[in-house]
């Protein structure tokens, strides 16, 4: 997860997707960030993609043995949910509420994970709480304008159809690039990192749709304990 966690400190971006403008008109021609700096972009990529509150993104990061996928609806509230598949551990379901963070997922994972065949089995089908460590909805992270600095504007490029204004850091062997919504509002929706030590790929939408997460039922948690595990 190290990796992800730095790929998503520096993802920060009228369609599905976190403002400027309405949607529509008839100056759809025009650029709407025309004379800013691709800092300044940033900076209201930033400022719309905080203030939609929830939003989904999608991830996906290369690891030696193949890629890891990370898909996640963040709520306004703070939580999150949804899965991650590696591919040395297999698919585990995320949800996180409040200072909990829940996981469920197959014998193999738990396997991979801890070690010991015996937790899969005691785990199946319910849910593994854990308060430990940080959330891995990852808002705190997300977004941060001190990571959006030094950009440089290329060619502007579409995201699922969307019109988007291309923007550009580099830090030694490292590249990332930026996709902001020229339509609508100027969220981020997309942000590509290569060349680091957690290339990948994160895309953006469904920025203020609401996302319901609740903590599971009491009777489908497992208690960490019982498993060895720390909770």
């Amino acid at each position: 997860m190290a990796a992800n966690r730095k790929l998503l400190a520096v993802a920060v971006a009228c369609t599905a997707v976190v403002g400027i403008a309405g949607c529509g008109g008839d100056d759809g021609d025009k650029d709407p960030f025309e004379g800013m700096s691709a800092d300044k972009i940033a900076d209201k990529a930033s400022a719309a993609s905080k203030g939609a509150g929830s939003y989904r993104m999608v991830g996906e990061f290369k690891e030696e043995g193949g890629k890891n996928r990370i898909d996640l609806s963040v709520s306004d509230a703070g939580g999150c949910k949804g899965s991650m598949t590696s591919a040395r551990k297999g698919k585990a379901e995320i949800l996180a509420s409040g200072k909990a963070t829940y996981i469920k997922a197959g014998e193999d994972f738990w396997k991979a994970q801890t070690g010991s065949s015996s937790v899969g089995e005691l785990a199946k089908g319910r849910w593994v709480k854990s308060t430990e460590g940080s959330s891995p909805c990852g808002q705190k992270d997300m977004f941060k304008n001190d990571n959006l600095n030094k950009l440089e504007r290329k060619d502007d490029a579409e995201v699922d159809g969307t019109k988007t204004a291309v923007l550009t850091r580099k830090k030694g062997k490292e590249t990332t690039t930026f996709y902001v919504a020229m339509e609508g509002k100027p969220y981020f929706l997309k942000v590509d990192n290569e060349s680091g030590d957690g290339p990948g790929t994160v895309t953006f939408s469904d920025y203020g749709k609401p996302v319901d997460v609740k903590a599971p039922p009491a009777d489908q948690v497992v208690d960490p304990a019982k498993l060895g595990a720390r909770s």
